[in-house]
């Protein structure tokens, strides 16, 4: 399984912040993403952040498609999610601090290739993984603080 980590200091409010961690908010932000659409029923904002509210996502790269679901969520302190399509986990941990907010995410992925793709992904895919979770959080970062 491969975990990526990251953290970033964001000048706002976790309140704010938490309003962006609806998954229909990911495709402003999110590197890579195309489209969202929720497959759970979603009457009121709440619903958005409820755990089992689920969306069907589509990547910009190759067309990869998958569903997350929400599988725990306390507001404005932390939200998780996961595929089990591509056995993927996401979640966001926010930390009030004297000037915002520090929000860490951690990523975690199993590769659903051969071995061969295996080490491929490990080689190409991580950094890419990597980099696409970096450039998301310097985007969130950056409408949050206009």
């Amino acid at each position: 399984m491969v975990r990526i980590e990251k953290s970033i200091e964001i000048k706002s409010l976790p309140e704010k912040v938490w309003e962006m961690l609806a998954l229909d908010r990911w495709i402003e932000w999110m590197e890579g993403w195309k489209s969202v659409e929720y497959t759970s029923e979603v009457y009121t904002l709440k619903d958005k952040y409820k755990v089992g509210a689920a969306a069907h996502i589509t990547e910009k790269h190759a067309g990869i498609e998958f569903d997350f679901e929400i599988t725990e969520s306390l507001k404005n302190d932390k939200i998780a999610f996961r595929s089990n399509k591509y056995k993927m986990f996401r979640s966001f941990i926010l930390k009030p601090t004297e000037t915002g907010t520090t929000v860490t995410t951690v990523f975690e992925y199993t590769s659903p290739y051969s071995v061969l793709g295996k080490i491929v992904d490990k080689m190409g895919g991580m950094r890419i993984a990597k980099k696409e979770t970096e450039k998301s959080l310097e985007k969130l970062k950056n409408i949050l603080e206009k």
